[in-house]
């Protein structure tokens, strides 16, 4: 079935098996990466990387949605972040990103994601947490919660530069 006609994945009873916070985590990317395939799924390399009246490019959103998503789960688990992490912060930005790239790493970060969410301990959602380098106090739960609405707050950019784009080809 066409995803654009289902109910938002909240609201099809699937993930019943997985805890009430990190359902509501999985859902709220499942429903990312069905917007960002909506809204991005005509989009060529060059609409990718524009920036119409100044805005960030859907490119960078991309990728900081995938990377931000890594970083986040890696201080939820426990951890800082490594040199990969920090050089791949960095090239957010970068312009003339690629298209199936872009999708790959994006689909990619999902999956590993989504089972990095799954193999959280319910039972562990206060334990502190300490993120950046300034150690900012929080909990896992918190960055579940910060992942969900992280991502989706760069999704909604991406819609609005994506209307704005294909507007422009009219």
């Amino acid at each position: 079935m066409d995803p654009s006609k289902l109910p938002e994945p909240w609201l099809r009873g699937t993930l019943a098996e997985v805890p009430a916070v990190q359902r509501a985590v999985l859902h709220a990317i499942e429903l990312a990466k069905e917007d960002l395939e909506r809204w991005c799924g005509t989009l060529n390399d060059d609409e990718l990387n524009a920036r119409p009246a100044g805005l960030a490019p859907i490119a960078f959103h991309l990728r900081h949605i995938a990377r931000s998503l890594d970083r986040l789960l890696s201080n939820a688990e426990g951890g800082q972040l490594n040199g990969e992490q920090v050089a791949a912060l960095k090239t957010e930005m970068d312009p003339r990103a690629n298209r199936e790239e872009l999708f790959a790493e994006l689909h990619s970060t999902i999956e590993k994601s989504a089972a990095r969410i799954r193999a959280v301990d319910a039972g562990g959602l206060e334990e502190s947490r300490a993120v950046g380098k300034k150690k900012l106090p929080t909990t896992v739960g918190g960055l579940l919660v910060h992942v969900a609405d992280h991502t989706q707050r760069h999704t909604g950019q991406v819609v609005t530069t994506s209307k704005i784009l294909l507007a422009q080809r009219s």
